[in-house]
């Protein structure tokens, strides 16, 4: 889990998520934790255990889907000496290890069959048995699980145990997704870049220009605070001028004129299809018979492509366009696109 990192928000959508979870952190039952990736289900595993009479006792994480099929079971439940190949010396489980404490499992929805059939018995009967032991071992242990999965149609669909979601869902927390969290994106970049300007020794947080927050607040974060944070601290680090707000935000890492081709040899199937309304296709040099058609069709185009591709914000597609915000107000107006652009 990543100890440095806090709750930061101020959100009515956050705070009632985190009250649920300070709430439900007194009881000794199991709690779900939902949400999309990089919502913060490790920090409310985490303050569920902090909260907890078992606050003292360690708190054993495991990520179900890290592991192979075959091993998720050794890991949970811990095995014999002999008991498989390779397992040289006995080697006790993650419910072992968490006794008296508090056992996190992330990507629940990844467990296996086999896997969730002993975690039931686990929960229901507080004992475990090795794998190649005929022996039950006794386990107080409170399990958090989290995924980013819809478990009850998981369930319709034959793919996780309907009794073991009715075992484990005593409370459901769902985190909501940092573009339902209103207000909460300038307080978090506010957060990071202070962060980050601390780190390269800045004198001062210069903060960021207006166009970058606005940048910021439109984004849709399907990477949530986690890619938040990688974008802010990015930003930063790569800003030359400490004395001046920050005003360049690059939301894609990958993003380059020199980005690598397919393999050769592998095949790349490209099928484009035109929507409704789309401009006509920019004919072909030796076809072209009107340039003035050709060209207007042709900046239309490029025009809707760099609007879809900045999410339709006007000044991020500027700047992708190397346009001033009145040159593609300007442009926009010329084509019609203005209402589309919002």
């Amino acid at each position: 889990m990543e100890r440095d990192s806090q709750f930061i928000g101020q959100s009515g959508a956050f705070l009632d998520s985190v009250e649920r979870a300070s709430r439900a952190a007194a009881l000794n039952r199991p709690v779900l934790v939902i949400g999309e990736r990089g919502t913060g289900k490790e920090l409310v595993a985490e303050r569920l255990h902090r909260l907890s009479p078992r606050w003292s006792q360690p708190i054993v994480t495991m990520n179900c889907a890290a592991l192979p099929e075959t091993l998720i079971e050794a890991e949970l439940f811990g095995h014999e000496a002999g008991a498989f190949t390779g397992a040289t010396r006995a080697r006790p489980g993650r419910f072992e290890e968490a006794h008296g404490g508090t056992l996190f499992l992330d990507e629940l929805a990844t467990l296996s069959a086999g896997a969730q059939e002993r975690l039931l018995r686990a929960t229901e009967y507080g004992e475990v048995t090795r794998i190649g032991s005929s022996k039950a071992i006794r386990v107080d242990v409170r399990i958090v699980a989290a995924t980013n999965e819809h478990l009850p149609g998981l369930v319709e669909r034959g793919r996780f145990r309907a009794d073991l979601l009715d075992r484990l869902s005593f409370e459901v927390i769902t985190l909501p997704p940092l573009r339902a969290r209103e207000g909460d994106v300038p307080v978090l970049a506010d957060h990071f870049g202070r962060r980050m300007a601390a780190e390269l020794e800045w004198v001062r947080w210069p903060g960021f220009s207006a166009e970058a927050a606005e940048t910021l607040a439109r984004h849709d974060w399907p990477g949530n605070v986690r890619e938040l944070r990688n974008v802010v601290e990015r930003a930063v680090y790569r800003w030359d001028d400490p004395e001046r707000p920050i005003a360049q935000i690059e939301f894609d890492p990958f993003a380059s004129p020199w980005r690598p081709r397919p393999a050769a040899g592998a095949a790349v199937a490209v099928v484009e299809v035109a929507p409704a309304g789309a401009a006509p296709a920019l004919a072909a040099p030796s076809d072209c018979d009107d340039l003035r058609a050709a060209c207007h069709a042709y900046e239309r185009a490029l025009l809707e492509a760099a609007l879809a591709r900045c999410r339709f914000n006007q000044r991020q597609t500027a700047a992708a366009l190397k346009l001033t915000y009145d040159q593609l107000r300007h442009a926009l107006r010329r084509h019609d696109l203005l209402e589309r652009a919002g």
